[in-house]
């Protein structure tokens, strides 16, 4: 018996050893707790409301971390857990994790992107039910003991005509309950194409006509520099006199001082908002005084529904990771063999860049795009580099995008993939060529590969064009002009007036006399002026301005 006892006490010491830790440092839904519990080698230590200092304690043996909002991932907490290998986010954003030093650690870093869907698609059409009908007025007057029935008219949602503003997940969900209402959907999504909206029911349309056109305007688009102010007053002044604004998306999209006004002057006749650009809102905030906005202070995920999902499917993703499983949700690194890693990460870099340059050099909508790897590529699994291509291709389309959900992404863009291996005719050994395509038949290339002992990214062929441009620049200032003297000099003499420095220059053409492609690289960006006085020029046919780095 001595001796069962001794070898039970050394199965448990051995059990407790090959234990895995998971820290929960914030609350999140009891049923993604009792996942964790449930499972075997699992010690599962919750610490809500931990100190800096005491979650720095508590993780420095943890094997895995699960946030939402309230706790910090620091460096300093991800370079002392000797053991960690993921942090989760119940959640979306992940701007309380220090994804670098995760990613210099090798720590994979996860979020839950798809739990708020629904949550926040009913909340947007709540407001939009509110704008329509003042549920809330009418309830506060009651509350202090009026009866006025005229002065909470409202309109009806039936044949009246929605405008979207991106039509993303949760974009499509609102259209979806539209639909259902008898409403006619607009919907403006510079990447949407015609099949997709057309499995969605809705119109794809410009800018100014869903603006000229719509009785409701929902916005649905992350927070970019194009977007930034997207409904200010010179958007309102294109309006329906009685228009009404709602905006669950992002802070910032709507100009708040701008609403304010055109509530008060009556342009806009109602508003729903769940986002501000400040949270909390200013207590002096002018829409604080507008007795047609119907505010709601971020509920957008706080549904059960919502964070039971989003609670159980970061226990769930969290755990598979540790397991080694299929690692779902990461946000900065790709999952794949080790020993290919290291002999793809260059490329991951470059295909990155060349998607993201392809995006800012072709139009909004595009239907089709290939992929061509030569050399050693040709050898290798390539699914990372068609990732990291997508990652770059959508990274200012949208924010929620990561190595697991580009693919959906794209898809949900309409966008067709095709890939291919094989050696191209070319003067360089490793290469990376992507066409896009879109549904008229027009075509756009860009070739690249990886230049010396540093293994410089570099763009190589554009449009079937041959030049050489670095792509570790900020910035690169894309000019196709008619073959003629004088253009290089001209544009060098406009950026210098503007105290912009060029750090590379490169040129190519297919024929003398034909249009002709310069590519410089800048270190800051241009102002709009210096760009319109190069683009005044006669010879000028289209001017780009691609952002490498940042939004």
């Amino acid at each position: 018996m001595k001796g069962c006892h001794a070898l039970e006490g050394l199965c448990n010491v051995t059990a407790f050893l090959n234990l895995m830790k998971i820290l929960i440092a914030d609350k999140i839904a009891e049923s993604g707790v009792a996942y964790l519990r449930e499972q075997a080698g699992v010690d599962v230590v919750e610490a809500y409301g931990s100190s800096p200092e005491e979650l720095k304690a508590h993780a420095a043996d943890a094997d895995a971390i699960i946030v939402r909002s309230a706790s910090t991932i620091t460096r300093e907490i991800i370079e002392s857990a000797s053991k960690l290998r993921a942090v989760g986010r119940a959640g979306v954003g992940i701007d309380n994790i220090d994804v670098d030093a995760a990613s210099d650690k090798g720590v994979i870093v996860m979020n839950t992107p798809g739990g708020n869907t629904i949550a926040t698609a009913e909340l947007a059409f709540t407001h939009l039910l509110c704008s329509a009908r003042p549920i809330p007025q009418a309830h506060s007057s009651m509350k202090e003991g009026q009866w006025n029935k005229k002065a909470f008219q409202g309109s009806e949602l039936y044949e009246k005509t929605l405008g979207i503003l991106g039509l993303g997940r949760i974009g499509s969900e609102v259209a979806r309950r539209a639909k259902s209402f008898g409403m006619r959907v607009l919907a403006y999504d510079p990447y949407l194409t015609a099949a997709r909206a057309e499995q969605l029911e809705v119109e794809k349309v410009d800018l100014d006509k869903v603006y000229a056109e719509a009785d409701f305007l929902t916005v649905h688009m992350p927070k970019t520099e194009a977007t930034t102010n997207l409904l200010n007053a010179t958007a309102f002044a294109k309006m329906k006199d009685g228009v009404r604004i709602i905006n669950c998306a992002r802070g910032g999209l709507v100009q708040e001082e701008d609403l304010a006004e055109a509530l008060k002057s009556g342009k806009v006749a109602a508003a729903g908002l769940d986002v501000f650009l400040k949270e909390p809102l200013a207590d002096d905030s002018p829409l604080r005084d507008c007795d047609r906005l119907v505010m709601t202070p971020h509920l957008g995920a706080s549904t059960q529904e919502a964070q039971e999902n989003v609670g159980l499917e970061v226990a769930e993703c969290v755990l598979e990771a540790l397991r080694g499983g299929w690692v779902r949700n990461a946000v900065n690194v790709p999952s794949i063999d080790p020993k290919q890693l290291q002999v793809l990460r260059p490329y991951l870099a470059l295909a990155y860049k060349l998607g993201t340059v392809l995006q800012q050099l072709t139009p909004e909508e595009i239907s089709h795009i290939r992929l061509t790897y030569s050399g050693k590529l040709v050898n290798l699994d390539v699914k990372p580099l068609n990732r990291a291509f997508q990652k770059g291709y959508l990274r200012r389309i949208t924010t929620d995008v990561n190595d697991v959900n580009a693919p959906r992404v794209m898809e949900r863009l309409g966008i067709q993939g095709e890939i291919v291996q094989n050696n191209l005719e070319r003067d360089y050994t490793e290469l990376i060529r992507a066409e896009a395509s879109d549904s008229k038949g027009n075509s756009w290339s860009l070739e690249g590969t990886l230049i010396g002992k540093s293994q410089s990214p570099r763009l190589t062929r554009v449009n079937e064009r041959n030049l050489e441009t670095p792509l570790d620049e900020k910035y690169l200032l894309v000019v196709e002009n008619e073959d003629v003297p004088g253009i290089v000099g001209m544009i060098g003499t406009v950026l210098s007036r503007y105290d912009l420095n060029i750090a590379s220059m490169s040129l190519g053409r297919n024929t003398v006399g034909g249009l002709a492609l310069n590519i410089a690289g800048i270190d800051s960006e241009p102002k709009a002026a210096a760009l319109e006085e190069i683009r005044q020029h006669k010879a000028i046919k289209e001017l780009r301005l691609v952002h490498l780095n940042g939004a």
